[in-house]
C-alpha cells in the first residue's frame, strides 16, 4: 500500500470519527434538553431527575472535548499531510471556514470526492494523481 493510499483511508476513518462524534453530541444534547421538559410534562419536582440531567450535561461536556482533540488530531494529520506534499481535498458539504473560494458543491451531501493531490512535483502542481501513483 504506498502513501496515498494510506493517506486516504486514514482521512476516511478521520472524517467517520468526526462525524460520529458530533452525530453523538447532538443525540445527547437533544437528550438534555429533553430531560427538563419531561419533568415539567411529569409535574416533578424540580430536584426530580436533577442527577440524571447533570450527568447528561457532563456526558456533553467531554463530547465537546473529544471534539476538541479529533479536530486537533484534524489539523495534525492535515500538517503530515503537507510535509509529505500531499494535499487531500474534501469537496462537497465539508467546506472549511477559510477556503476561498469555497471548495465545496452545491451543499449536496450524498457524496464527497477526495482528490489527492500532490504538490511536491514541480512539474505537475495540484495535478490530481490516480490512486497507485507514487511520490515523485
Amino acid at each position: 500500500m504506498n502513501r496515498l493510499m494510506i493517506g486516504a483511508a486514514l482521512s476516511a476513518r478521520l472524517h467517520a470519527a468526526e462525524a460520529a462524534i458530533d452525530q453523538a453530541m447532538a443525540d445527547t444534547a437533544g437528550l438534555a434538553a429533553a430531560l427538563p421538559a419531561a419533568r415539567v410534562e411529569a409535574a416533578l419536582s424540580a430536584t426530580a431527575g436533577q442527577k440524571a440531567f447533570d450527568e447528561a450535561a457532563a456526558s456533553l461536556s467531554a463530547l465537546a472535548d473529544a471534539r476538541s482533540h479529533i479536530v486537533r488530531t484534524h489539523l495534525a494529520l492535515a500538517a503530515l499531510a503537507r510535509v509529505l506534499g500531499l494535499e487531500i481535498l474534501a469537496v462537497g458539504q465539508l467546506d472549511k471556514p477559510g477556503d476561498r473560494p469555497p471548495v465545496g458543491g452545491d451543499g449536496d451531501d450524498s457524496a464527497v470526492t477526495r482528490i489527492l493531490v500532490n504538490k511536491s512535483c514541480e512539474n505537475t502542481p495540484n495535478k490530481p494523481l490516480p490512486e497507485q501513483a507514487a511520490l515523485c
